[in-house]
């Protein structure tokens, strides 16, 4: 690793709704290194993909009233619609949560393939430009197109390329779909991949063999990759480093091994303790729900589902603190200095509602002596 590929500085994105303006996401802050692979894990509806969306420029609704968003030490949010669209073309894919909706059902795949990479990149067209080039002889390259395009099927290990290459996607099964989508997203061989939710709607064994398959690849081509999922078993099998999200802010960043040994925010501790169990039961689960972005709390978000919660911690924002190394946690039970140079005077000024209570409970199993293989977590 090198230095960050991508640094993601204090994000806020809001959408109007009828009920007022939604602050989905609120200062959110993390780093993907180059040729790292980290996490972004959390419940449904905490904000992940809107996220990811937002460092794609694929949320033309919304507002980013603040922060950067920082790729290969520029501010991509400074750069022209057509500026961005080049990048997100060449040197940033994403592959898409759900296989059986994110390919045109009225192209076939190699139609799709070779329209990535005839046009990634390139200024948007009209319809009628389309049209006229689908129409029109082709060009000499097209056969160089395909050849790649039928290459890359096979690197994802699909046994019959040209078939699956001349097929619609509505004869091809879920995980058939899925590696399609893998396939397209690497077509450019980007220098950052986004895969948000690449297991979904698939079953066990698909899943695991399109992950180890996803693995073997950006390996090879020394890709950064930040994965989003709510499983946390499959983002500790597949990331170097995890940050966790809750109602669009990051409340615990670290490297997997120390967050799974050591789990600080009681969110994760949540998480953790959500995951079934072959030997045990079902787990417990977190209660209550998300809080109501167009009416969010002052202080921290999680309070009103936090059993370890103080009135003082629904007044004052728990800013991320750095507790050891490459470990933070935003959470009035810990101390350290602000993870962020911006929030030190606030952070300063954090309230006290004593010590995290499981760290003097030495008989109590660690939360990631409970954590399974993937496929046993189903």
């Amino acid at each position: 690793m090198s230095g960050p590929i991508l640094e993601v500085r204090n994000l806020h994105v809001e959408f109007d709704t009828y009920d007022g303006v939604a602050e989905v996401i609120n200062g959110v802050d993390f780093t993907l290194d180059r040729g790292e692979t980290a996490a972004l894990v959390g419940e449904t509806g905490c904000g992940k993909s809107v996220t990811v969306k937002a460092i794609m420029g694929l949320l033309p609704s919304a507002r980013i009233p603040e922060g950067e968003i920082i790729y290969k030490g520029e501010n991509v949010l400074e750069l022209s619609d057509s500026q961005r669209h080049a990048r997100r073309g060449k040197e940033m894919s994403m592959i898409m949560q759900d296989p059986m909706t994110s390919l045109n059902p009225v192209l076939t795949v190699g139609e799709q393939m070779i329209d990535v990479l005839k046009w990634q990149g390139k200024p948007r067209l009209s319809v009628t430009e389309w049209l006229r080039d689908k129409v029109g002889s082709g060009s000499s390259s097209d056969g160089e197109y395909r050849d790649r395009a039928i290459r890359m099927l096979g690197n994802v290990e699909i046994s019959a390329p040209e078939r699956v290459f001349n097929s619609y996607p509505v004869e091809l099964s879920g995980g058939m779909r899925q590696r399609v989508l893998i396939a397209i997203a690497l077509l450019s061989e980007p220098d950052l991949l986004i895969a948000d939710e690449p297991g979904t709607a698939l079953d066990v064994t698909t899943e695991a063999k399109v992950l180890d398959l996803l693995d073997e690849l950006v390996e090879e081509r020394d890709t950064s990759v930040l994965y989003i999922t709510h499983d946390l078993g499959i983002a500790r099998e597949v990331s170097d480093f995890i940050n966790v999200m809750y109602a669009g802010e990051i409340v615990e960043q670290a490297p997997t091994t120390e967050l799974f040994s050591s789990p600080q925010h009681p969110y994760t501790r949540g998480l953790l303790d959500s995951i079934p169990m072959l030997s045990t039961d079902i787990g417990t689960g977190i209660e209550g729900h998300l809080p109501d972005y167009t009416d969010p709390p002052t202080g921290c978000r999680f309070a009103s589902r936090c059993p370890h919660a103080e009135p003082e911690c629904t007044e004052v924002f728990p800013h991320l603190r750095e507790t050891r190394s490459g470990h933070a946690v935003g959470c009035h039970l810990f101390d350290g200095p602000a993870a962020y140079s911006r929030d030190q005077a606030t952070t300063s000024t954090s309230i006290d509602i004593g010590a995290p209570p499981w760290e003097s409970r030495s008989d109590e199993a660690a939360p990631s002596d409970t954590v399974v293989n993937r496929g046993s977590e189903q």
